[in-house]
């Protein structure tokens, strides 16, 4: 599979970057398959970069604050008087109440809400098939319901925090995993709030923890120095570590 990083800034968007936003394609029946992975405040300009809006096949949501589904509305309001046909709504995966929630939003009736552009489902327990991808959502600490995600095609695993403190089920999302997308928002030796994000250090034992080959740093909010992020991670990691930028592309 092919990863594009969209969006990496942490909370809010930045001047280089919008918030979080990740593509992930791959081949399947015949044509690429288009997986996108968050859409938060700023993204649905650059995404359109990479794919046509029509072409996005199904949407992940890791939870809902802002900087991470904020765009929908954006998008909804593509598929509602932009359509290029008569598409069926895109597949939408989120916590409980996604759909209620961008309707409340861009200021619609919950009823019947985004329902006729969207078509909203709540992560299941159990993995998930999406076109060509084995998808597990893995509930993350965070004060909101937030969800770590596992996305597997072709024995090739890319995981993705999402949004996330210090946890177990954190390490087990990301066990052996190709490339783990994780976040890291404060820094080492600040009084950082527990239970809402990472530093550059606590990403990289985790990854360490879990064995996964290769580790990207995001959500780096502007006001964080991202290679300060990257000095904390590198002793406590012995694989290969990025800094996730806009328009970066992986190979899984």
């Amino acid at each position: 599979m092919r990863l594009t990083v969209v969006g990496m800034s942490g909370s809010y968007p930045g001047p280089d970057s919008p918030a979080s936003c990740y593509l992930v394609e791959a081949e399947h029946e015949g044509s690429t398959f288009r997986l996108v992975v968050d859409l938060g405040n700023g993204a649905l300009g650059p995404l359109q970069r990479y794919l046509a809006l029509d072409d996005i096949d199904t949407v992940l949501l890791s939870h809902l604050h802002a900087d991470h589904c904020l765009d929908m509305c954006g998008l909804y309001v593509v598929r509602r008087y932009y359509n290029s046909g008569d598409a069926p709504p895109i597949p939408v995966y989120g916590p409980a109440g996604t759909g209620p929630r961008l309707a409340r939003a861009y200021d619609l009736p919950e009823v019947p809400g985004m329902s006729g552009e969207f078509e909203f489902h709540t992560y299941p327990e159990a993995p998930f098939e999406v076109g060509p991808f084995t998808v597990t959502a893995t509930r993350v600490v965070h004060p909101v319901a937030a969800y770590g995600l596992r996305i597997v095609t072709a024995g090739k695993v890319l995981a993705y925090s999402g949004d996330s403190g210090a946890c177990e089920p954190l390490v087990e999302l990301a066990r052996d995993a190709d490339v783990f997308v994780c976040e890291a928002s404060f820094l080492e030796g600040q009084e950082n709030p527990p239970g809402l994000h990472l530093t550059g250090r606590e990403a990289a034992e985790h990854a360490t923890r879990a064995g996964a080959a290769r580790l990207v740093l995001t959500h780096v909010p502007p006001v964080v120095d991202p290679q300060r992020v990257l000095d904390d991670a590198k002793p406590a990691f012995d694989g290969q570590i990025d800094l996730a930028a806009p328009g970066a592309t992986y190979t899984v």
